[in-house]
C-alpha cells in the first residue's frame, strides 16, 4: 500500500446522510444514526450514494437453480476504524460463492451479500489503519485501486498469527461469508488485508496490464491456487523475493532429480491460473476434467495432456491438486502419485472421500494435504509473480444484476476460466 493518507477538510461531504455501520443489519436508507466527529471517515470529492444495490442470500440458503439470492437496495456501508470504503469495480466468482449460496457451508452472518475477488477503488477511509502483527503499517489512499480477497481479519495474538499461519486462526473472519462481499456497489474491508493493484493494472514488469476483469480472479482463484501449488511441497526453497525463474526451476529441478510433474483436477478459474505459475516455473502439467472445452483450454496454455478427471495420466506425477469439489478424485489422484508424491485439496468444501485402500492408495509414502485459505504473504507473493510474469486469464464478465446467472452457469460448466461481474 502507499504509505500516506489522502487527507479532505470536506471529508463528510462527499457522503449525502450516514448509513448504517458495515455489520449492522440491513436498514431503510438513512436511518442509521449520525456519525460523530471521533468516527467520520476520510472521503474523497466524488459524491457518494446514500444507498446501492446489492445481492444477498435470501433468508435460507438454497440450490441455485431455485434463485436463494436476492437484489436489494441497501444503504452505503461506512468504514469503521481501520476500514476502507471501496467502490467495486469488479467481483469474480468463486466456487466458494456458489458454497456460501447454496448453503454448502455453515451460515456465518444471516443474508450475507457474497464475493471475495473484490476490485476496488478506495472513496473513503476509516480513522486508523492499523499495524499487522509483523509490525507492518498498511495505509492506502483515496482513488487507489485495491483487491480485498477472501482472507479478511486474523486475531493477531495467537501461536498461528504469530508462526507466518495466520491462515490457520481460529479467529479468522472472510469477504462474503462473514461479512458482506463485493456482489455489491460498495463495500467495506480492513486496510490491513487489502492488496494494492497500481502494479497490475498500469501495467507489470513485461509491461502488459491487466483489465478490472483479469485482475479479479487473481485475488481468490490465484492465491488458493498458488497456497495449493505451495502445499504440493514443490517450491519448498523457492523465494519469491526478487524471483528468478531460470534459478528457480533449476533448483527444483536439481531436487526432485529430474523435471517435476504436477497433475491438476479439475480446470476452472483457479486451475488455469495455477497451470500457468507451474509452467512458468518449470513444470510439465497434466490435467484431469471432464469438460472438454476446459481441456482444450489447458492444452492451449501449454499444458501437456489432458484428459477426463478419472484417467490415468501419462507418467507417474511429483504431485498433483485436486480444485473439483468432489471427494471421489482422491483415489485415482493418489493412484497417479509416485512414490514419495503429495496431493494437494485445495477446495474449502468435498464430497465423501471414499474408502482408501492403504496399499493401492497411501502406501509408498504419499501424503494427502488440505489447504485453508492463505496467508497475506501468500498474497503478496503471488501478487508480485503475477506483475512479473504475465499470467492469461480466461474471463467472462457478466453484468452485476447477472450474479445469480454467473452462478448458475458455474455449477453447470457453462464457461471455462472463471466469471466476474462488472458493476
Amino acid at each position: 500500500m502507499n504509505n500516506e493518507h489522502d487527507t479532505n477538510a470536506n471529508a463528510n461531504a462527499a457522503f449525502d446522510s450516514t448509513p448504517d455501520a458495515p455489520d449492522a443489519p440491513d436498514a431503510p436508507a438513512g436511518s442509521g444514526p449520525a456519525a460523530t466527529a471521533a468516527t467520520a471517515p476520510t472521503a474523497g470529492t466524488a459524491q457518494i450514494p446514500e444507498t446501492m444495490h446489492a445481492w444477498r442470500v435470501r433468508e435460507q440458503p438454497g440450490n441455485i437453480d431455485d434463485d436463494p439470492l436476492e437484489w436489494v437496495e441497501k444503504p452505503v456501508p461506512r468504514p469503521g476504524p481501520g476500514d476502507a470504503l471501496l467502490r467495486v469495480m469488479a467481483c469474480g466468482v468463486c466456487r466458494t460463492d456458489l458454497h456460501v449460496t447454496e448453503g454448502d457451508l455453515p451460515v456465518h452472518r444471516e443474508q450475507v451479500t457474497p464475493g471475495h475477488e473484490v476490485v476496488g477503488e478506495v472513496v473513503a477511509l476509516g480513522p486508523d489503519a492499523g499495524v499487522d502483527v509483523f509490525g507492518n503499517r498498511f495505509e492506502t489512499r483515496i482513488g487507489e485501486r485495491v483487491g480485498a480477497a477472501w482472507l479478511r481479519h486474523t486475531c493477531n495474538e495467537c501461536e498461528f498469527c504469530h508462526g507466518g499461519k495466520e491462515n490457520l486462526c481460529q479467529h479468522s473472519l472472510y469477504n462474503g461469508w462473514d461479512a458482506n462481499g463485493g456482489y455489491a456497489q460498495y463495500m467495506v474491508a480492513p486496510i490491513d488485508y487489502l492488496y494494492s493493484l497500481e502494479p497490475l493494472l498500469g501495467g507489470g514488469k513485461d509491461g502488459t496490464p491487466y483489465s478490472l476483469e483479469t485482475v479479479a480472479p487473481l485475488l481468490c482463484a490465484g492465491i488458493i491456487g498458488f497456497r495449493s501449488l505451495k502445499r504440493t511441497g514443490l517450491l519448498d526453497g523457492v523465494s519469491f523475493e526478487d524471483l528468478d525463474l531460470d534459478a528457480a526451476r533449476d533448483a527444483i529441478a536439481e531436487r526432485l532429480g529430474h523435471k517435476p510433474v504436477l497433475g491438476l483436477y479439475g480446470f476452472g478459474g483457479s486451475a488455469h491460473i495455477t497451470a500457468q505459475v507451474a509452467l512458468a516455473l518449470g513444470m510439465r502439467v497434466h490435467v484431469l476434467t471432464r469438460g472438454r472445452n476446459a481441456q482444450k483450454l489447458a492444452l492451449k496454455l501449454g499444458c501437456a495432456f489432458a484428459d477426463d478427471a478419472y484417467e490415468m495420466p501419462p507418467e507417474p506425477l511429483d504431485a498433483a491438486i485436486i480444485f473439483a469439489p468432489v471427494g471421489a478424485i482422491v483415489l485415482p489422484a493418489l493412484e497417479a502419485l509416485r512414490p514419495g508424491g503429495v496431493l494437494s485439496l485445495a477446495g474449502i468444501h468435498m464430497s465423501d472421500v471414499p474408502t482408501l485402500n492403504y496399499e493401492k492408495h497411501l502406501f509408498h509414502e504419499k501424503e494427502i494435504r488440505s489447504v485453508e485459505s492463505n496467508t497475506r504473504r501468500d498474497g503478496r507473493e503471488f501478487l508480485a509473480f503475477a506483475a512479473a510474469h504475465h499470467i492469461t486469464i480466461d474471463a467472462h464478465p457478466y453484468a452485476l444484476d447477472q450474479a445469480q446467472q454467473a452462478l448458475k452457469d458455474l455449477k453447470a460448466g457453462a464457461f471455462t476460466g472463471a466469471a466476474v461481474l462488472m458493476p
